[in-house]
């Protein structure tokens, strides 16, 4: 379900990009499982979060490497 309060997301909010994520798949990926995924998976799943405004079109590399780095991130710092 979709927070209405929420602000929409852009490909240049790499953190809030990973905190999705994180809060989506939580720890069924690690921090090797999440160096491993294919970039045009990972880009499909960024489009489809709730709060997502960017377009495939605006999607760089360098964004979605940003992205998979913060996402690590984000994993570690929920780890015990």
């Amino acid at each position: 379900m979709q927070d209405k309060f929420a602000l929409p997301i852009h490909w240049a909010d790499h953190e809030d990009i990973a905190q999705e994520l994180y809060e989506k798949f939580g720890d069924e990926f690690n921090e090797a499982k999440i160096y491993r995924i294919r970039f045009t998976e990972l880009l499909n799943w960024v489009l489809e979060l709730p709060n997502f405004k960017g377009t495939r079109e605006e999607s760089t590399e360098g964004h979605l490497e940003q992205i998979q780095s913060a996402w690590v991130y984000e994993w570690r710092d929920n780890q015990d």
